[in-house]
């Protein structure tokens, strides 16, 4: 594996990260400047736009016919999100989850993995799944500003020194917002080739997946711009925005990333579509199914996410990580890394919720 095949993964991830803020800056602009409130523009445009690194990447292996990574992206960047960015969000700080995420947003991240692992249990996404996904976030994004009309002013307030007020009209600021917009998509697809083609050798050199490094790799670097969002947002004391991005960026990830995936999949390929691999159906999707299940009742519990919880997650990712590092090289540390997690991780984990959730329902019987 040579220095030129690290140095071109490298500045792939720079070029991602650098049109993944064109992008959102130029987007933003544009959008206030024609009348459009930041507190959709937040909802929306930031919160997804901060996913135009898995964006680019997974349509740009499907153009490839690289399946592995294209789902390996998508699941990879899910479970790091919400076991990587949270988790070390919450140690700096314990985060607030606000009341829409928990009754909105948070159901429709869990729907949306529900949904996407029902439709890869034959092993394949095909033509009309990818349409629905991508119909969904269509949907998701309509009901959004439909509800982000009846916010408070506090919230509104919020978002309006978060994401600035609307700027001057001119020809010029509309023109230059362009011209970010177009920069920012031209890097990301420049971005996005080099990481997919050094990421297949890298693969090929290790000896490992190109599954594994989707998983991995790619999908922490492409969430960079996530953990860039959530730790400014959590040293800023915006604790709500800090989760929001990340439960916005996953639903974006399963319906938008994936969808349209499928769909370019369906439209190049003779296979109609990705074929998943037996081991992403086998453990890696449920892996991210369960742990995107588990927010809910983590977030609900005291409507926080403390400093404690936030190690777990850490934790859960350090032994993610290592399981697929150890799973693709056989290794007999796998054994032990196993038993440490069954034995010791996950009863330290029920054990806690559990005195979280008596102590949550204790505190409202007595507000009752």
């Amino acid at each position: 594996m040579s220095a030129w095949v690290m140095g071109q993964l490298v500045v792939g991830l720079i070029l991602l990260v650098i049109g993944a803020e064109a992008l959102v800056r130029g987007a933003s602009k544009l959008a206030a400047s024609i009348g459009i409130s930041s507190l959709v523009i937040g909802l929306t445009v930031v919160a997804f736009g901060t996913s135009t690194p898995e964006f680019a990447v997974s349509v740009q292996s499907g153009l490839q016919g690289q399946a592995d990574i294209a789902v390996g992206n998508v699941v990879g960047s899910s479970i790091f999100n919400v076991l990587f960015i949270l988790g070390l969000s919450a140690m700096i700080s314990p985060l607030l989850v606000s009341k829409q995420l928990i009754r909105f947003d948070v159901p429709i991240m869990i729907g949306a993995s529900i949904l996407t692992y029902l439709f890869v249990l034959d092993g394949r996404l095909i033509l009309w799944e990818g349409l629905i996904l991508f119909a969904g976030v269509i949907l998701y994004t309509t009901l959004l500003i439909r509800q982000s009309r009846r916010e408070s002013a506090a919230i509104k307030a919020e978002y309006e020194e978060e994401f600035g007020t609307e700027p001057p009209k001119t020809i010029a600021g509309i023109l230059a917002n362009l011209g970010l917009i177009v920069v920012g998509v031209a890097t990301l697809i420049i971005g996005s080739r080099l990481l997919v083609d050094s990421a297949v050798v890298i693969a090929n050199a290790l000896g490992v997946s190109q599954l594994v490094i989707g998983l991995t790799i790619i999908a922490g670097g492409t969430s960079l711009p996530e953990v860039a969002t959530s730790v400014v947002a959590t040293l800023r004391g915006e604790r709500d925005i800090a989760v929001g991005n990340v439960v916005g960026s996953n639903i974006f990830n399963l319906l938008a990333v994936l969808g349209l995936s499928t769909i370019v999949s369906s439209g190049v390929l003779s296979s109609g579509g990705i074929n998943i691999s037996p081991i992403a159906l086998s453990f890696d999707i449920p892996f991210m199914l369960l742990i995107l299940v588990a927010c809910w009742p983590i977030f609900f519990t005291g409507s926080t996410i403390a400093r404690w919880e936030g190690l777990l997650f850490l934790l859960y990712y350090v032994a993610y990580t290592l399981y697929l590092v150890y799973s693709s090289n056989q290794s007999p540390q796998l054994a032990t890394l196993s038993t440490i997690t069954i034995y010791i991780l996950v009863p330290i984990t029920l054990i806690a919720l559990l005195g979280t959730t008596i102590r949550e329902v204790q505190s409202r019987r007595q507000i009752a």
